[in-house]
């Protein structure tokens, strides 16, 4: 009981940071700190308890096994806190404050970010932070408030809602189809050059859907970027396989065999099982899900909604299925 006096939240919480990222460095970064601070309130909390929680190896910090048993009370802390300061804040009533939402920088930067706006109307109080991310986020481990996936996440304590659904096509900008030719066949799609991801940096494995298309492609240009592909593209450099978001409203790039040569990948909203009913959350999920169940392109396949999915939207209630 002695020991259990001298633990301070600080403490803790500085133990999770660490044991998330792996490092002092990747801790004292998340926490704004130094990592001189971060090793001294481990040094704290590993002295109040009397145990080891971590062992030094070559990459950074590895949990000791005392250490992986005080990660879960460490995370039930956590999230009594988070919970606590949720609900006894001057803000719990209303939506207001900071929400971190993470995706994959197409849907960020060619759809999401143009329509924030909306938000800003009817919420003024509130202020969005988008991270794009090529790789998972892991909202249960406080990487960002919400993910909006093109999978369903692993994790526990993860409420996840599929939200919607889109296909991706082949594009090609006219210079270029005049130049090689429109395909008139899967088949004739070899003879054609394309602009893809760079395969050994893809972060997660449902970006590479040019493989649901063509196996046998000539690739000339590879890039990370959703942006610096269509872009490539729209310059005549070859096909390229885009979401619908990516391309309506332009005239750069004409579809090319989409009867017969497309994919599509759905759209998860994952959100941490402490914060669902925040206020603040609740107000960007309702947002999120009525802009996408309003576009016809990010519904592809979907049931139309029952009517007491409808009541809910009316509500801005989140109505997640984890």
């Amino acid at each position: 009981m002695a020991a259990l006096d001298l633990l301070d939240w600080d403490d803790l919480k500085v133990f999770l940071n660490a044991a998330r990222g792996g490092s002092l460095a990747g801790a004292a970064k998340r926490l704004r700190v130094d990592q001189s601070t971060v090793s001294r309130r481990l040094a704290h909390l590993e002295s109040a308890l009397g145990i080891a929680l971590f062992e030094r190896v070559p990459s950074g910090l590895r949990l000791s096994e005392p250490g992986q048993r005080l990660l879960g009370h460490a995370e039930r802390v956590e999230s009594a806190v988070i919970a606590m300061g949720e609900e006894v804040s001057p803000s719990a009533a209303q939506a207001s404050g900071r929400v971190r939402l993470a995706t994959m920088e197409g849907i960020a930067s060619l759809y999401l970010a143009e329509r924030f706006v909306r938000l800003r109307e009817t919420h003024p109080d509130l202020a969005v932070e988008l991270v794009t991310s090529s790789q998972t986020v892991y909202v249960n481990r406080r990487e960002a408030d919400l993910f909006l996936s093109f999978f369903k996440p692993p994790g526990q304590g993860l409420v996840s809602e599929q939200v919607g659904r889109f296909r991706l096509g082949l594009y090609g900008a006219p210079a270029y189809l005049t130049r090689a030719g429109m395909p008139r066949s899967v088949d004739e799609l070899r003879h054609h050059a394309f602009v893809s991801y760079i395969s050994d940096l893809i972060q997660v494995d449902c970006v590479r859907w040019l493989d649901d298309v063509v196996l046998d492609r000539h690739i000339v240009f590879h890039s990370n970027s959703m942006i610096a592909q269509k872009n490539a593209a729209a310059g005549g450099l070859g096909l390229v396989l885009l979401p619908s978001f990516a391309v309506n409203g332009r005239d750069d790039l004409v579809p090319v065999l989409h009867e017969t040569a497309s994919t599509s990948r759905d759209l998860w909203l994952n959100v941490h099982t402490d914060l669902r009913f925040s206020p603040r959350i609740q107000a960007v999920t309702g947002f999120l899900k009525r802009l996408f169940r309003a576009d016809p392109s990010l519904q592809i396949g979907m049931p139309s909604p029952s009517l007491p999915c409808l009541r809910t939207l009316a509500l801005e209630e989140p109505n997640y299925a984890g």
